[in-house]
Order: structure tokens, then sequence, then C-alpha cells
């Protein structure tokens, strides 16, 4: 079966506007609208920098108690909860690098490095 949602726990929390701290929360995985849509948006456009914030908004369906998770909720994240979302994003949606351990045939170390991409 398809886990098409993923629970997590911020490091820091989100602090609403009533001093409330918020951890927990739930990412579901990106679609295509997802990451075509924002593009268009003109604060994308102006800074680029600005997408992350978009996606997250749109991938993020539960943070707590906060009723809606806005562009605005993403903004007012420390950057360490943005750090942390980014790297589940790309996680989960199979955008980061599968690392695996390789052992050297001449000096029998273990190192972590990427493994090769399928046909690459």
């Amino acid at each position: 079966m398809l886990v098409t949602e993923v629970e997590f726990q911020l490091p820091k929390g989100y602090v609403d506007d009533a001093g409330n701290l918020h951890r927990d929360g739930v990412m579901r995985l990106a679609t295509a609208a997802d990451e075509i849509y924002p593009l268009k948006d003109p604060r994308v456009q102006d800074w680029p920098a600005y997408l992350i914030v978009l996606l997250l908004s749109r991938v993020v369906t539960r943070l707590g108690g906060v009723p809606d998770v806005t562009p605005g909720v993403i903004e007012g994240l420390f950057s360490e909860d943005l750090a942390h979302l980014q790297d589940l994003y790309n996680r989960i949606n199979g955008l980061a690098p599968a690392m695996v351990t390789v052992r050297c045939p001449h000096c029998g170390r273990d190192h972590v490095t990427e493994a090769p991409q399928p046909g690459g």
C-alpha cells in the first residue's frame, strides 16, 4: 500500500500569535501541481527562494492545532524547523539521494556515499 502522508515532529516548533507551541504535524506527498503552480506566483518569480514556502504550505496538511497552514505560518517557522521540513519533503518525495555504506576493497574501511541513480 502506498503511504501518502507522513507524521513529523518539528525540532523547535511553531509559535502562534497566542504563544501556543505546535510541533506535531502531517505532510502529504507532493503532486505535480504542488510543484508547478507556485512557479506562477509573483512572489516566486521575484524571489525564487520563496518557492519552498509555497510548496510546504501546500503539502503540510496539519501542524498542531493551527487551523490552516498558510505561507505566513511557514514564514514564521524557526530556521531549524524549516530545514527539517525541507529535508522531509525531499526524502518522502524521492528527491534526496540514497546514501549507502560501501567497503573499500583496498583498505577495508567503510565509507558512506551516494548510491548511483538507475540508468546513470
